[in-house]
């Protein structure tokens, strides 16, 4: 049958179903969108131009091979379209579910300028989704084992990327982790309806039939030596994230109904899968922090990036009762997915742009009263191009709030276990890699590798699988090197 390659004319973009906004309201964590069906998928497929000159797959960070899985769906051949995608990308349910695709590869697409790009996330989302529960898994049969062996410290994006990687090289891969769980911020910091937990439990069974051990529930420098592995294994993986808060230094932000977003995030992200529940001091961070109900409370989140969306979108269906997002730019300028910015705002969250906080007050009882803002207007571009958020004299006002959340980014920190081995520490507490004379994602310590937030800082989740990603490529560079000369002498008997 001839394509009609006119499609998108007749059918318009379309994405799938989502949760009815009463029950979002009402406390369901359930996935937001749900899934294409069969036909669905295909249609959507079918609207890409195939234009020869992929602007998708550019934009994309793993340089997907985007048009040529979108001809495998509307072909039906599902299977051969998952076996594509981990091509260039460990995690692609994750992607599918979590990347802006709105600012990368469907923002980049020809069809977004008047016709609606192609939903390319969602039938991504529906590829992986539909061979897992057919049973499809990664095709490692032809991998021989190499007998070496890396530590990959962190279970988040980055070092599950990474673990992949090794394994499809025959290297074996084991896992560390503090946590109970895999996934890092993909379980703890990302809220279920964006990304339910049992996504991530499928790609746990994967990477386990891949080879990969998991070690959860370890710390590094505590619980285990750095030294022990860099003794016991060929290489290490460093993926440690970035979890330091940004600090705003507003007066007023120790009061008890003040929030980071991260703790925040992560408590929540326990309760809703039923590992904790509220009014218990939160596990995992130096500081004592105990995190109030917000059932019926005044939320007020401040900042404005993808983490300030989890945070309003949790408090709604936390039972707030009203949420309100400040963000000292304005709204072409909010660093948030232009998509959840539209979904909190269907869920009733109210947005105040050009609003830059200046403190937190109290109430005569010592409790949170609201917090004080000034109005902005943009000014002259700062050094990165961007321009500056600049007070107007006089628009001060106070915005009523039981509870403050400051979610103004975050951080890595290079841990002393590293920097105690000459590891270098660069501006934001970025671990150092590469360099004159090291391959990508080397540090200064031969043997050790390190990727994702912990070396680029807080960023997207596609960022950090393709660091991880790459990272696992010059591991194993690495050690091919290191063996070729073993194997020279052992041929040489």
């Amino acid at each position: 049958m001839k394509r009609d390659v006119f499609r998108f004319l007749n059918e318009p973009r379309e994405m799938p179903d989502k949760v009815p906004l009463p029950l979002r309201t009402d406390g369901d964590w359930n996935e937001l969108y749900g899934s294409f069906e069969d036909r669905e998928a295909a249609h959507q497929a079918d609207r890409c131009l195939d234009c020869g000159n992929p602007y998708c797959e550019a934009k994309c960070p793993v340089h997907n091979y985007i048009p040529n899985w979108l001809k495998l769906v509307q072909e039906g051949r599902v299977l051969e379209a998952a076996a594509l995608c981990h091509e260039t990308n460990p995690l692609p349910e994750m992607c599918g579910r979590v990347c802006p695709q709105d600012r990368l590869c469907e923002g980049a697409c020809t069809l977004d300028d008047g016709f609606g790009a192609v939903t390319i996330g969602a039938v991504e989302k529906y590829i992986v989704d539909t061979a897992f529960a057919q049973g499809w898994r990664p095709d490692l049969s032809k991998v021989v084992p190499t007998g070496q062996r890396v530590a990959v410290i962190g279970a988040g994006p980055a070092g599950l990327s990474c673990a992949d990687r090794l394994a499809r090289a025959g290297i074996a891969a084991v896992v560390f982790d503090r946590y109970e769980q895999i996934g890092g911020l993909l379980q703890f910091g990302i809220p279920s309806f964006k990304l339910d937990k049992s996504v991530i439990a499928t790609r746990r069974t994967v990477l386990e039939g891949m080879g990969v051990e998991f070690r959860l529930g370890v710390e590094i420098g505590k619980d285990v030596a750095i030294d022990s592995l860099l003794e016991e294994f060929d290489a290490v993986f460093v993926g440690t994230g970035a979890y330091r808060y940004t600090d705003g230094g507003l007066p007023g932000q120790d009061l008890p109904g003040v929030l980071p977003a991260l703790p925040f995030l992560v408590h929540n992200g326990r309760i809703v899968t039923g590992g904790d529940t509220w009014g218990r001091p939160v596990a995992g961070w130096e500081t004592s922090l105990t995190l109030p109900n917000l059932e019926g409370k005044r939320v007020v989140v401040l900042g404005g990036g993808d983490t300030g969306m989890d945070c309003v979108r949790s408090a709604v269906r936390l039972g707030a009762a009203s949420v309100t997002c400040a963000y000292r730019r304005d709204e072409a300028n909010m660093p948030g997915s232009a998509r959840e910015v539209g979904n909190a705002r269907e869920e009733g969250v109210r947005f105040l742009f050009n609003r830059q906080p200046l403190g937190v007050d109290a109430n005569d009882a010592g409790d949170v009263a609201g917090v004080r803002v000034v109005e902005t207007k943009l000014g002259e571009p700062d050094a990165n191009g961007r321009r500056a958020a600049v007070p107007i004299d006089g628009t001060e006002s106070l915005l009523d709030a039981d509870v403050v959340i400051i979610a103004f980014g975050f951080s890595p920190v290079v841990p002393e276990w590293l920097t105690t081995h000459g590891v270098e520490a660069r501006g934001n507490g970025r671990i150092g890699v590469g360099g004159e004379r090291r391959l990508p994602y080397q540090t200064a310590l031969p043997k050790l590798f390190a990727g994702g937030d912990a070396v680029r800082g807080a960023d997207l989740v596609v960022t950090a699988v393709q660091e991880g990603r790459d990272a696992a490529a010059s591991i194993a560079r690495m050690l091919r090197k290191a063996a070729q000369p073993a194997k020279a002498a052992l041929d040489a008997i």
